[in-house]
């Protein structure tokens, strides 16, 4: 078997407005923390239970980020593809730390909004992914792909319509 694969999906709802901070070199990252939650019902006592589980995102995709920083607020539902990364560093107390986090980097990941724009908010609705390729799931308002498309300044991530391929699209039967 060749390789290995690092990869990690989560649908779940942000826990706090997007964390954006700029890097010395000029480049955007942004910090999101997102909610997964289980219910079930408690077989002993038939009570429902829930769990939730808190995630560290951390996107270094730049128009993932601006799409994260203009369209993504506390509560929102988003569908996250990345990859499973851990870090370590020295405190300032000298103890060595370690986090795990999901991370969007520069090539890859996905980012996806999967609830509807709250009336007032206006502008982008849907998804938005970093995927060279097309998208195999839904949403609310759709992906927007970011193949054969320069930075918009439009906002919303925009949408351009399908390059006439050459391709002969009857089916030949």
């Amino acid at each position: 078997m060749a390789g290995s694969v690092n990869k990690v999906i989560l649908v779940g709802n942000l826990g706090r407005d997007p964390e954006v901070r700029n890097t010395q070199s000029g480049a955007k990252i942004v910090n999101l923390t997102i909610a997964t939650s289980d219910t079930w019902n408690d077989r002993a006592t038939g009570e429902r239970r829930d769990r939730t589980e808190w995630h560290r995102v951390v996107i270094f995709n730049e128009n993932i980020a601006n799409v994260a920083e203009r369209f993504l607020r506390k509560g929102r539902k988003v569908y996250i593809e990345g990859e499973l990364r851990t870090r370590k560093w020295t405190g300032q107390d000298g103890m060595e730390r370690y986090t795990t986090e999901v991370t969007i980097d520069r090539f890859r990941g996905n980012l996806v909004l999967i609830d509807s724009q709250r009336s007032g908010e206006g502008g982008f609705e849907g998804g938005y992914q970093e995927n060279n390729g097309p998208s195999s799931s839904s949403s609310s308002g759709g992906n927007y792909n970011n193949q054969n498309r320069g930075s918009s300044s439009q906002g919303g991530g925009g949408w351009d319509a399908p390059a006439d391929n050459g391709l002969d699209d009857e089916i030949p039967f």
